[in-house]
């Protein structure tokens, strides 16, 4: 069966554009934002991504003839609706904040400027993408922010969340800044290095593990690692990976590394270590995997493990600590004869209460050393004046009321498509890497931190501030 991906949305995003039909209200102009309430894991920020395979969704919206006529055997859409989505064309303004950004909750990353049959249709897709890879990329950084400089590889393809999972987080991981990937495939369609070497089955195929380690010695002898835990690591693992280290030196190659995927590697590590420099071999890399995160990571360098690379698999193509990225998007105008009027989402739960309005987001950076200092929220079409002092407050609590000077004030979202055209070229995952490494160096290391970061300031400028506050005061007063 071939797979459309226009059909990939929830069911009741049909049922809504049915309705809007009928209503008579579908090329009414609405405005959404896409944004996210929690940083996974308590982090002080994410990163996000998912933005390329949005495009590529929205590129390529369409109704096929097999997905009309199976519509219709629901019996619950009109007719004219079917006809309409046969000649579906989108014509929506979509603006977002560059791929491998650090950005921060409550700010609208995407935001989605169109007839409200087509804005509210692409929600799940936008959704589906953006938390996704935002996952991974914020879980990666983390990752490679505790490897302390050490290459870390993302080897999670069979312990992913299906097909997609496995190619799609392999390119977020590369984004969030590990050095490459087991997943071929992501080589092949994004550019991120392919790496690998062997697995236990390779050394239990030969009657003994000098054997094996030979064999692909001569199939590789200048790119060989050995995975020296298959039987026992310093008894016979090790010993024998040095003996045909020393026989590729006499034909004239140097020996790559060893990888430790099992028992207590920061102790093994320390021992391979001075077994291999005892036999002349302090060039020769370890490699460490097996069920690794940021905080064993973090726990064997305090140890000072000797290891010089990571290989991470499930727990980081999976997120397992928190695997859910919760991206929403909302309405939050709507155009009635030219004019805007915002819309809020109210809730008994204080987290879930929308900003209403059609908005941008800025971040502020100090001319002094660099860095962000905060990003401010306000209506589109206001200008933040970086020549004159700016207020960052939120009137609920007056003790966050702090004076920014000397700064440059940045528009974060970009334009992707303006009236269903696509204006933006997507970087190559590299340099959406190279971005987002650039991007995370303005952050203060206090954000940065594992446990209990410093909160970082995103809020409203008074103008915005005031338009909800008026919506909460109509409401709940």
């Amino acid at each position: 069966m071939k797979r459309n991906l226009t059909m990939l949305t929830d069911f009741y995003e049909l049922t809504m554009a049915n309705g809007y039909f009928m209503s008579e209200c579908a090329e009414q102009t609405v405005y959404f934002d896409m944004f996210f309430r929690k940083v996974p894991d308590n982090g002080g920020f994410a990163i996000f991504a998912g933005l390329e395979q949005m495009i590529e969704y929205i590129k390529l919206l369409k109704f096929y003839d097999e997905d009309i006529e199976y519509l219709r055997q629901k019996n619950i859409f009109d007719e004219r609706f079917l006809s309409y989505l046969k000649d579906f064309k989108f014509e929506c303004d979509v603006y977002a904040v560059p791929e491998g950004t650090p950005v921060f909750p409550n700010e609208p990353l995407i935001t989605v400027k169109g007839p409200a049959l087509q804005a509210q249709f692409i929600e799940t897709m936008i959704l589906l993408t953006v938390n996704h890879q935002s996952l991974i990329a914020t879980k990666a950084n983390r990752i490679v922010r505790a490897a302390q400089g050490r290459p870390v590889m993302e080897f999670g393809s069979r312990r992913a969340q299906g097909y997609d999972g496995a190619v799609y987080g392999a390119r977020a991981a590369f984004i969030g800044g590990c050095s490459g990937t087991a997943c071929t495939i992501a080589d092949k369609m994004f550019g991120v290095p392919a790496t690998g070497t062997m697995a236990h089955s390779w050394v239990q195929m030969f009657d003994s593990e000098l054997e094996a380690f030979r064999k692909y010695a001569e199939v590789y002898p200048d790119s060989c690692t050995f995975l020296v835990d298959t039987y026992n690591v310093l008894k016979s693992g090790v010993p024998n990976a040095i003996t045909v280290f020393k026989e590729l030196r006499q034909k004239g190659y140097e020996p790559c590394g060893i990888r430790i995927d099992s028992g207590d590697i920061a102790y093994l590590s320390k021992e391979a270590r001075k077994m291999l420099d005892d036999a002349g071999f302090d060039n020769c890399k370890i490699v460490a995997s097996n069920s690794l995160d940021e905080y064993i990571i973090r726990d064997l360098i305090i140890q000072e493990a000797k290891i010089d690379s990571f290989g991470v698999g499930e727990r980081l193509v999976t997120s397992k600590s928190e695997p859910v990225f919760g991206g929403v998007y909302k309405l939050c105008a709507v155009e009635n004869n030219g004019e805007i009027i915002p819309r809020i989402k109210l809730s008994e739960n204080i987290s879930k209460i929308t900003t209403p309005s059609y908005k941008e987001v800025w971040r502020l950076f100090s001319n002094k050393t660099g860095k962000a200092l905060a990003d401010v929220v306000t209506v589109a079409g206001e200008e933040i004046d970086s020549s004159i002092p700016y207020m960052i407050f939120h009137p609920d609590y007056t003790y966050k009321k702090k004076l920014l000077s000397d700064f440059t004030a940045v528009k974060l979202q970009v334009p992707i498509f303006l009236k269903g055209e696509c204006v933006y070229d997507s970087p190559s995952a590299k340099q959406i890497r190279n971005y987002c490494e650039e991007q995370i160096s303005y952050l203060w290391d206090e954000i940065k931190r594992f446990e209990n970061p410093q909160e970082y300031y995103v809020d409203l400028s008074e103008k915005l501030w005031k338009v909800k506050n008026d919506y909460l005061s109509r409401y709940f007063l």
